[in-house]
């Protein structure tokens, strides 16, 4: 497998993970759980905002984020609507770049005005990574309150979307 194989398929699990995740936040009971649930939005807004932080790196294009959440609270829907588009613009961006600019430094500065430099293929595996460090504490907020949390691991992904590898091992 190549290194661009490997990252789309790292972003395809983490928008599949990501839409699990949401709408198991859907399901979360304004009323009894309205703290849990704006708590679980501001998480997810925070992954997004580093998203699109990144993603204007990746780019060379200025975020206008000074922080990295945004003062307001997004809509569930919103905030879904949001993060389904910004998977995409990753999946876009993995079939359209030349796998020979991945290993390019890029100089950046952070919101909180630290200077960094990062390839452009750390800063994917960052966006990669950092989301599913949010989804964890999403996930265990949801088992605190004995809800069932989706499955979000790679694994289960490939099986759901590669169903036939399950029955490979069963041929054999």
């Amino acid at each position: 497998m190549s290194e661009i194989s490997l990252l789309r398929t790292l972003f395809r699990y983490q928008a599949w993970a990501n839409e699990e995740l949401l709408d198991a936040m859907g399901r979360l009971d304004p009323a009894r759980h309205g703290k849990e649930r704006h708590f679980s939005i501001r998480l997810m807004n925070h992954s997004l905002v580093v998203g699109r932080i990144f993603a204007a790196h990746l780019t060379g294009r200025q975020h206008g984020y000074a922080d990295d959440n945004t003062p307001e609270t997004p809509s569930l829907p919103d905030l879904h609507a949001a993060m389904t588009a910004s998977d995409q613009w990753y999946l876009t961006y993995l079939e359209t770049i030349n796998p020979e600019l991945l290993s390019d430094p890029i100089p950046l500065l952070f919101t909180d005005g630290d200077k960094g430099c990062m390839t452009r293929r750390e800063m994917l595996l960052h966006v990669v990574t950092h989301g599913g460090y949010h989804r964890g504490e999403i996930g265990r907020l949801l088992a605190q309150l004995s809800i069932t949390p989706p499955w979000d691991t790679l694994a289960v992904h490939l099986h759901r979307s590669e169903p036939a590898r399950r029955l490979a091992v069963a041929a054999e």
